[in-house]
């Protein structure tokens, strides 16, 4: 059954294309959250640092030496839950001679009138205090709505100090880990005396030196009083690369996570398509094997059967015929089988290599001679082994077979004529001494592309209209196989039109 390839890769791709989204959603939705958890710590930044700079000056209003105020703060309703007037700060003297009916504003005392008119420094609410409660959504509200009335009684005995307000803001901001550069303004927001148009007076103006907001910036403000008319604005850039900074651990382990499914689909998919093109391989090379084992051995068989049964064998000239062809067939049949015992020989847990002393010139000019008599066309094989006694450790069968491999490969993809070196010589690199062996020809090449591929398995390199090369595409699987398995390598050096060359290497011992 043939693996439905592009299904399995379509799925990958909608699995990651689902996780890509779903990660991509999910890191979004924690930016816009982190954003607006940045955002609220400025806003709260900004109201801790007031709240602190009244502490201050109700420090330096202790240490004073002059008169000093008491603030209280009221509601508007005694404990029986009527609405009284009550003056909200009470001035003494340091003699604690008690001066009723005064105010303190801006440093000074005024005259009023208890029973008709409210002191500016009370706060007061049209309702009771457990409406006043039920208005406010959260504890954080009413903290803001005392803070502001904490304010209305201090901000009579002192004005506030932008100076101090600033450097507690730029701690507390510090203390939070919001490095911003920023602009502090106080801003005083009113109405003409007519109520006809707003005005908007800057009071002080602080921040980072030399910052300067561009066009991007963007403002955060925190109205202190209770009439709402002091503000304090700061300003600064985007908030979009602090929130990027701090996830960016978040964001550096999701990228790697990210590249290693990348990764594992990719190596599945890949693995996939592998074996799959190796399955249909099999088959094809099953098929065509199944075929090719059948030609020689009914070729043998019908020369056998002419010399048996049809009295050929009484012709001297054509029993010798028939007699060349059953070898040349059992011959074909011999090298068939090995193609198919070689195409396993990885998968051999057994496996052992029969490790010799092994001549070269002992098995390297037979084995010329019968390339020479088995070809089809013209060959000419020249040999050439310095020193003359060099040998090699190694497999003496399979180092056959390899060589017979690299020449069979020499004679096959030679035009009309053969002409192929052999060379066998002792060299050394990196202070290693080495067997090298070399086979060259004079024959079609092979094309750059093709190079990286001629030695996988079943691999054949297109010879375009050139149908007679026959072959499996295991010789060369078989050669680097095996002197891998020597503790070897081999290496390749073609160009189309002017031949090949291989090149065995064994470390000597």
């Amino acid at each position: 059954m043939k693996l439905p390839s592009k299904y399995i890769a379509l799925l990958v791709i909608l699995s990651l294309a689902g996780i890509f989204g779903y990660q991509a959603y999910w890191l979004t939705g924690l930016y816009r959250t982190m954003r607006t958890d940045l955002e609220r710590n400025i806003t709260e930044a900004m109201r801790i640092s007031d709240y602190n700079e009244m502490l201050v000056r109700i420090e330096r209003l202790q240490h004073r030496n002059r008169e000093h105020g008491e603030v209280s703060i009221s509601t508007g309703f005694n404990d029986e839950g009527k609405q009284f007037v009550q003056s909200s700060t009470v001035l003494h003297q340091v003699s604690d001679t008690t001066l009723q009916g005064f105010t303190a504003q801006n440093d000074t005392f005024r005259k009023i009138e208890t029973d008709t008119v409210q002191p500016d420094a009370m706060l007061h609410a049209s309702e009771g205090l457990d409406m006043l409660l039920r208005n406010q959504s959260t504890m954080a509200g009413m903290a803001i709505y005392l803070q502001r009335g904490l304010h209305s009684g201090l901000d009579i005995l002192m004005n506030p100090s932008f100076t101090v307000y600033d450097s507690l803001l730029h701690a507390r901001l510090l203390e939070m880990n919001i490095p911003i550069r920023y602009r502090l303004q106080y801003l005083h927001e009113g109405y003409d005396i007519h109520d006809r148009w707003q005005y908007t007076d800057t009071v002080a103006t602080g921040g980072t030196s030399g910052y300067v907001p561009t066009s991007d910036a963007v403002s955060y403000q925190y109205e202190f009083s209770a009439s709402k008319h002091e503000i304090y604005r700061l300003t600064t850039e985007p908030l979009g690369g602090i929130v990027l900074r701090q996830m960016a651990g978040i964001l550096t382990t999701s990228l790697i996570i990210l590249l290693i499914l990348d990764f594992s689909f990719w190596y599945l998919i890949r693995t996939i398509l592998r074996q799959k093109t190796l399955e249909e391989m099999k088959s094809d090379f099953t098929n065509n094997i199944t075929h090719e084992l059948k030609t020689p051995i009914a070729v043998a068989y019908a020369a056998t059967d002419a010399l048996l049964n049809f009295h050929q064998a009484d012709n001297p000239t054509k029993r010798e015929r028939y007699l060349r062809i059953c070898q040349e067939q059992l011959q074909h049949l011999s090298g068939l089988v090995e193609q198919i015992l070689s195409m396993s020989m990885e998968r051999r847990k057994t496996f052992r290599l029969h490790l010799e002393e092994v001549r070269l010139k002992e098995i390297l000019p037979p084995l010329i001679e019968q390339h020479k008599l088995k070809a089809d066309k013209p060959v000419r094989i020249s040999l050439q082994i310095t020193p003359e006694e060099l040998t090699v450790t190694a497999d003496r069968t399979h180092l056959t077979n390899m060589l017979s491999n690299l020449l069979d490969n020499a004679v096959k993809y030679s035009l009309e004529h053969a002409d192929i070196a052999v060379s066998c010589r002792l060299c050394q690199e990196n202070e290693e001494t080495y067997t090298e062996i070399c086979v060259s020809d004079c024959g079609i090449g092979i094309a750059r592309e093709c190079l990286p591929h001629i030695f996988d398995k079943f691999y054949r390199v297109p010879t375009g209209n050139r149908h007679e090369v026959k072959g499996y595409g295991l010789g060369l699987f078989y050669v680097k196989t095996m002197i891998e398995k020597h503790g070897g390598t081999i290496r390749v050096t073609s160009e189309p039109g002017k031949g090949s060359r291989f090149i065995l290497r064994l470390k000597k011992t």
